[in-house]
């Protein structure tokens, strides 16, 4: 690899100091390397990564930060087909390879091109009003959640699989997930944990009012849709439904809305250099 492009999340990396240490580096070894150009507002890390910045000869995009900021650059950059290398600059995470203290380590492999380039699948979402007008399409590498806000009243909605009725749930909302969000928001609703590079779906309620409700296993091949059902109490009240993709992108819901969740075109490309299994990263996580 040649060209390179760095993501860095500003506020975890202030004055850019270990990003313009990697640029110097980058650039004494021959290789061109660019950065993304300082956000602008009170909330630098909001600034988000247009497709437009980054030159067609990139090879690599270098994320600084951790797992949340990768996530933002995959869907930001989601038409690209650009692998990402994520370097951990807070806690451990599951998708950065290291912390700064191993960027030497780290940046003389890819260059070596000594480097495990992995494909991780994304969900696609599409949200429909009552009509059937559509309000919303986006994709999630991680995750397409529905939350209440403003209130304590639970959610009530049905689950499709293909077209056919499964489950009519009531919860505080529930998260869909690819294997690679099954370590995030999934996990913290009890659902199971997946291999990352698996090809399906989980269906997980968030604080589900009924024994019964487990998480579901689904085909990545499969369509889930989401219907939210409204009752006559949600007209005298501050009731709010909202969804977001990988905890980003609020969409405001309302009764009658439909979610149509589908295995994206588009994968995200993840170069993985640690030795440290996931399995591994995993029980160090757990501990």
């Amino acid at each position: 690899m040649d060209h390179f492009y760095i993501i860095t999340n500003e506020t975890k990396d202030v004055n850019f100091v270990t990003t313009k240490m990697i640029k110097n580096y980058l650039m004494k070894r021959g290789k061109t390397c660019l950065m993304r150009p300082k956000g602008s507002g009170d909330d630098a890390y909001s600034h988000q990564t247009l497709p437009t910045e980054i030159p067609p000869e990139v090879d690599c995009v270098i994320v600084l930060g951790g797992d949340g900021t990768l996530l933002r650059a995959a869907r930001n950059l989601v038409n690209r087909n650009i692998p990402f290398l994520g370097i951990n600059l807070g806690t451990l995470g599951y998708l950065t390879e290291g912390d700064k203290n191993s960027i030497t380590d780290i940046l003389e492999r890819v260059i070596a091109d000594e480097f495990i380039l992995e494909e991780r699948m994304m969900l696609r979402g599409r949200i429909y009003s009552a009509d059937h007008t559509l309000l919303k399409e986006d994709v999630a590498l991680n995750d397409l959640t529905i939350n209440r806000s403003r209130t304590l009243r639970v959610i009530k909605f049905k689950l499709y699989v293909n077209g056919e009725f499964l489950y009519l749930y009531t919860a505080d909302g529930i998260v869909v997930s690819t294997p690679t969000g099954s370590t995030a928001y999934n996990l913290s609703c009890g659902g199971p944990v997946v291999e990352p590079t698996a090809k399906l779906f989980l269906v997980t309620p968030i604080a589900p009012h009924s024994l019964n409700n487990r998480s579901l296993i689904l085909s990545s091949t499969d369509r889930i849709e989401l219907e939210i059902i409204g009752s006559d109490k949600d007209r005298d009240s501050e009731v709010q439904y909202v969804a977001y993709f990988d905890g980003d992108s609020m969409i405001p819901l309302e009764p009658g809305c439909r979610i149509e969740i589908t295995t994206a075109e588009q994968v995200t490309k993840i170069l993985k250099l640690s030795s440290m299994s996931f399995l591994e990263t995993l029980r160090i996580k757990m501990s």
